[in-house]
């Protein structure tokens, strides 16, 4: 008890760090940095009285509030009240309410102390006021600080300020040719040496000729792959708009008429006229379960744990392209602190333990000890399969706590940790796009996209003429004041 008095009185001492942190963070305008609506006096923390335990609400998506949730809770608040004084009262909402739950919070200052979010709604809420600035990171969690690297944290600030603690997984971008390991063995046994598409015709020309059939398997949502590994989006929704992950230049440029992304579609193009790709392809919504071949965003264990198993049969996969970062990749789950939340310092700690401490990160990515999963004396995690778990792993904290499966015979997250440090990242890494001035070009233009997507990235028509098509009318409905809005926001924030 003592331990747990002299943490709660540090944690009163430690409050005052957040004394910005509530309704004194005004909205602000990301392209000026100027304040919505009139200053207000900062709040700071409710002092927590030496012994009291505060009791934390923590929202997020998932398929719903687990069977066993009230031992799971139990067990767990034990562990955290010894830790850093605080119970956890974790409210799941399903995937198919959590749009409307979520913004209905937002919008009617409902209570809580965390949320999930991510880049569909982050920066939006943030103008509304509804988080936190979290600036103070260092100081009030510092393992959680160094756990996560700089550009993770740069890519969740807005003007400069941090809002969220990014969920610390398989946040950059790798993409992989992925194969029939039987298949690709017997007709092309220098598969793993070849690391783009170009290379990859002569595999899928091998495959067809052992099989009769299309190799290449797509659905309407075509190879996008293209485009996704070679330019950030910033933000803006629009494939047709972005920025070249390489080099610093951070300029914004229209995507589809970019040297290397159009001589890509003209391969797959060729793939289409070689029957290498199912010609339903722009019409087909789901793609089998079984493909000889296709691109898939991961990693190369991913081949064995679900990729080869999904298929039914063994799989192996080789990269394509580089692995990338970008605002969008690590902004795909954070956790963010309400702004009017009275324990603040409290729930950055319980988040510094979800990322760092592995007991935690067991009980919410697998469930009850003892019911869910077990212990194993070499220090593993034995998953009980009649048991379902129904909290989403991803929304909650790093992969890389997760304790190993007795089933893996590798760490898989060893390899996706790599992959991040490895990770070329984008020269508009931090900057958010305030779309405002722009919002009727940007709807138009998706529209526009969208009547192409399928046809272009299936290789169903002909690039260079269905390009020059969709660009024609993508300008005629403001394309190019996009591209200016968006180069002048970058630009200033570059100076910045």
């Amino acid at each position: 008890m003592k331990k747990i008095i002299a943490l709660l009185l540090a944690v009163v001492m430690v409050a005052a760090l957040f004394a910005g942190c509530t309704d004194d963070k005004k909205p602000t305008d990301p392209a000026t940095d100027a304040p919505t609506e009139a200053p207000t006096e900062a709040p700071t923390d409710e002092a927590t009285e030496p012994g009291e335990i505060v009791e934390l609400h923590w929202y997020m998506v998932g398929n719903k509030q687990p069977d066993n949730y009230d031992a799971w809770k139990a067990n767990l608040d034990k562990y955290l009240e010894e830790k850093i004084g605080v119970h956890l009262d974790v409210h799941i909402i399903g995937w198919d309410a959590w749009d409307n739950t979520r913004s209905t919070m937002i919008n009617t200052n409902e209570p809580f102390d965390i949320m999930f979010t991510n880049m569909g709604t982050f920066a939006s809420d943030v103008r509304t006021g509804a988080f936190a600035t979290i600036d103070e990171l260092a100081e009030v969690a510092p393992e959680l600080y160094n756990f996560i690297p700089a550009d993770y944290w740069d890519a969740c600030k807005i003007n400069g300020s941090l809002y969220a603690v990014p969920t610390y997984k398989d946040s950059s971008i790798t993409e992989y040719f992925v194969y029939d390991k039987a298949l690709v063995e017997e007709v092309y046994p220098d598969y793993a040496n070849v690391h783009d598409l170009a290379g990859v015709t002569e595999i899928l020309k091998a495959m067809k000729e052992k099989t009769g059939s299309a190799p290449f398997i797509l659905n309407n949502n075509g190879l996008d792959a293209i485009m996704g590994n070679k330019y950030d989006g910033i933000g803006a929704g629009l494939p047709a708009l972005g920025v070249s992950y390489f080099g610093d230049e951070a300029k914004v440029v229209s995507v589809f008429e970019q040297e290397d992304v159009m001589n890509e579609l003209k391969i797959v193009y060729q793939w289409m006229q070689d029957g290498l790709i199912n010609e339903d392809a722009a019409i087909l919504g789901e793609a089998p379960n079984y493909r000889p071949a296709f691109v898939a965003q991961g990693w190369s264990y991913a081949a064995v744990s679900t990729w080869g198993p999904n298929m039914g049969v063994d799989a192996v996969a080789v990269q394509f392209g580089d692995t990338v970062l970008s605002n969008d990749s690590v902004q795909g789950s954070m956790n963010c602190i309400s702004a009017s939340s009275e324990h603040k310092v409290e729930a950055l700690k319980l988040l510094e333990l979800v990322n760092t401490d592995s007991y935690v990160r067991d009980a919410l990515y697998f469930g009850l000890e003892g019911d869910n999963f077990e212990y194993t004396a070499e220090g593993r995690v034995h998953k009980n399969t009649e048991k379902t778990w129904d909290m989403a792993g991803y929304t909650q904290g790093s992969f890389f706590t997760v304790t190993m499966l007795d089933t893996e015979e590798v760490n898989q997250w060893d390899e996706v940790k790599a992959l991040n440090a490895a990770a070329t990242g984008s020269p508009a890494l931090g900057f958010v796009f305030d779309t405002t001035n722009v919002t009727d070009q940007l709807a138009n233009c998706t529209e526009i996209w969208k009547r192409y997507k399928s046809e272009l990235l299936t290789g169903t028509i002909e690039p260079e003429a269905a390009v020059a098509e969709m660009m024609e009318e993508m300008r005629a409905a403001g394309f190019d004041e996009i591209v200016t809005e968006a180069q002048t926001q970058i630009d200033a924030w570059k100076n910045a």
